[in-house]
């Protein structure tokens, strides 16, 4: 079984910066795709950025493309979400996620079986 584990949420003021990290136990997930989601209260849970296996393939949602950097470190079997020039509009659980297979990095959330707790990110005007 894969556990997942956020951290780096917080609060920060617009314009801040915030890095998260989701570290992985229970199996190696070097093969697998990973993915941030954010869900704002009375909203769909929606990718906000995905890796695929090797790194080489990433996707951003527009609202945060230019913004947001996704990585991941195999040898650290992490994933890490660098989040700049945040405004409240940010403001969100923030979760990490995983699935299997490692080639195509799918949108849709119920495509994605393993999930972490979430950690709140809050932007302040």
């Amino acid at each position: 079984q894969v556990q997942l584990v956020e951290s780096g949420g917080g609060l920060v003021q617009a314009g801040g910066s915030l890095r998260l990290s989701c570290a992985a136990s229970g199996r190696v997930l070097s093969s697998y795709v990973m993915g941030w989601f954010r869900q704002a209260p009375g909203k769909e849970r929606e990718l906000i950025a995905g890796i695929n296996w090797n790194g080489g393939s990433t996707v951003y949602a527009d609202s945060v493309k230019d913004r947001f950097t996704i990585s991941r470190d195999h040898h650290r079997n992490s994933v890490y979400l660098q989040m700049d020039s945040l405004n409240p509009e940010d403001t969100a659980v923030y979760y990490c996620a995983a699935r299997f297979p490692g080639h195509l990095i799918e949108k849709r959330a119920d495509e994605y079986p393993y999930w972490g707790q979430g950690t709140q990110v809050t932007v302040s005007s």
